[in-house]
């Protein structure tokens, strides 16, 4: 994203859990966890502020003025000095409110900020009459000006209404343009927008969407800082593939669900580069997916199908074909990573429909997505979610997943929606590893490392 990445680089552990062992087949699917761990390792605490070209773009009716109206100029008068920012308002398309004249962008000093917070007052906002088709207007119109500024990060802040979100069409195009070329934060005012849109526009673009009731200032202002403590700001996942596999893909799964698209390496056969954003210090946990087939492999044999890369780091994901009608060893602990993963999935999933559903006045549909949500949460002690359910529902049993609906605001559910797709997760580690629990002496079924009673056959453990 950037010709003047800083040179230090963080220190990187990468480790690959395999879901278990391989079949011949001509399209068999190979699922691997990617757990990478980060470290500053000498780089500075900070990244320093002229490193960071940042677009605050306000997509608000006139109406919601009052939402922004002191947070906006309190935000300006916080930025560091000699960041490069600038200012979009509505009128009714985006529209450089700062800086003013013929400049595209400021250099944050003391009086550049009192400039700029002056010039907010009369940001130009939505009127009565023709309005932007969505959000696609405001990523295009970041996308061209950004183009211009090559800083190690270039990041569009979006503060939105929903006012300009009615017959949205071009979302998806657009956010292909611009996947890679800068990152997203969103946050949303008011009542009457639509989470999915906003969603996109995080997943997609390495960012977070978050529901801001009160403290915008200090929230556009929270994001600012955490900018500035990326050690890394992009950090591509290289992943060179075995001439049998078919078809790769990489899926971020936590601390925040992003999809990421896979570019191939020019000169480089079978090698494809995954961008990825924003990397502080701490766990990133990656779904790594690979499709291939058995024609030409030996069998009984252990095979390098991919190499993953990140800077000079590598780890081989490993397996092998058996042979068909015998019976395959034990599956390796990667196959429970694995399943985690996706386990912790669908449990987003399910949380989000279940309110979907809810806000839509499907009960029964809410009712069921709930109570997964529910019976998963429990099971990877994700507290977070167990509390969003209860804002909406009484738990009677996490573990089976019995809940009864209560009545709710429908208005109240989409800061709701927003948290379930974008709140960070949490490591996987603790769930993952758990130490195995005893096993039933009457059906042998293995049961959790806290268990007094087989879960299989209702028998006290001894």
């Amino acid at each position: 994203m950037s010709s003047h990445t800083r040179p230090p680089q963080p220190g990187i552990r990468l480790h690959v859990d395999l879901d278990g062992e391989l079949r011949p087949h001509r399209s068999a699917k190979i699922e691997a966890h990617l757990r990478v761990d980060v470290a500053a390792d000498g780089a500075p605490t900070d990244l320093p502020a002229v490193e960071l070209a940042v677009i605050i773009a306000v997509d608000v009716a006139e109406s919601d003025r009052a939402a922004v109206r002191h947070a906006l100029p309190a935000a300006l008068r916080a930025l560091p000095d000699r960041i490069s920012f600038a200012v979009l308002g509505s009128g009714p398309e985006p529209v450089r409110c700062y800086p003013l004249g013929d400049d595209e962008w400021a250099v944050a000093d003391q009086n550049q900020r009192r400039r700029a917070a002056f010039a907010a007052g009369s940001l130009p906002l939505h009127r009565d009459g023709p309005r932007p088709a969505g959000y696609a207007p405001w990523a295009a119109r970041a996308r061209a000006l950004l183009a211009g500024r090559p800083l190690s990060v270039r990041h569009l802040m979006l503060i939105t209404d929903g006012s300009s979100a009615a017959g949205e069409t071009r979302l998806e195009e657009e956010l292909d343009v611009c996947a890679g070329e800068f990152t997203c934060d969103v946050f949303a005012v008011g009542t009457e927008w639509a989470p999915d849109p906003l969603l996109a526009l995080a997943e997609r673009l390495h960012g977070t969407a978050q529901f801001v009731d009160e403290g915008l200032g200090r929230a556009v202002t929270d994001a600012v800082a955490r900018l500035r403590r990326v050690p890394t700001p992009q950090l591509p996942i290289e992943v060179t593939l075995r001439p049998s596999v078919r078809q790769v893909s990489l899926s971020e799964k936590a601390p925040r669900p992003h999809r990421l698209v896979g570019l191939p390496r020019p000169g480089r056969s079978h090698c494809w580069s995954f961008p990825t954003h924003q990397w502080e210090q701490g766990s990133r946990d990656y779904l790594l997916t690979l499709v291939a087939g058995a024609d030409d492999d030996p069998l009984e044999t252990e095979l390098q199908f991919a190499m993953v890369s990140i800077g000079d780091v590598h780890a081989p994901v490993v397996a092998r074909w058996h042979l068909p009608g015998q019976s395959a060893p034990p599956a390796p602990a990667g196959g429970g990573s694995v399943r985690s993963l996706h386990a912790t999935a669908r449990m987003r999933g399910a949380l989000r429909e279940g309110l979907t559903a809810l806000q839509e006045h499907r009960p029964d549909t809410a009712r069921e997505c709930l109570g997964q949500a529910a019976r998963l949460a429990a099971r990877f002690g994700t507290d977070w979610v167990l509390d969003e359910i209860r804002t909406v529902a009484d738990i009677e049993d996490a573990a089976s997943g019995r809940i009864r609906l209560r009545a709710v605001d429908a208005g109240a559910l989409g800061p709701m929606i927003l948290r379930a797709g974008s709140r960070p997760g949490v490591p996987l580690d603790d769930a993952v590893d758990a130490p195995p629990g005893p096993r039933c002496g009457t059906c042998r079924n293995r049961a959790g490392s806290e268990a007094r009673y087989c879960i299989a056959c209702g028998e006290k453990l001894l």
